[in-house]
């Protein structure tokens, strides 16, 4: 998976888009958005499957047994619908105190 994100980034890093080696800031925000944005998600399936297989799989072995897949089906349900909440009021709130700035 990690192999998928975040591919051509050392290349095109600060090239300045062949504008004579000038760093376009632009550029370089929009880069480093989608690199923490990777990153986050990167965390997100991590801590998640984490926690689902500690919860779900009591010994591990060649393959799930349905109600290992059914466990592990919901407990990411679950986590995906917590972290979909915590981050619309995160957001939510980040926005009112731009507003009252």
């Amino acid at each position: 998976m990690e192999s998928g994100f975040g591919s051509g980034f050392g290349a095109d890093f600060g090239s300045g888009g062949g504008s004579g080696g000038k760093l376009d800031p632009g550029l370089i925000m929009e880069q480093v958005k989608v690199q923490i944005a990777v990153a986050n998600a990167q965390e997100l399936l991590q801590r998640m499957t984490d926690k689902c297989f500690r919860k779900c799989i009591g010994k591990p072995g060649g393959a799930l047994d349905n109600s290992e897949q059914k466990c592990i089906a919901m407990c990411m349900d679950r986590y995906m619908d917590a972290w979909n909440t915590v981050s619309r009021a995160y957001n939510s709130r980040l926005q009112r105190e731009r507003a009252n700035m």
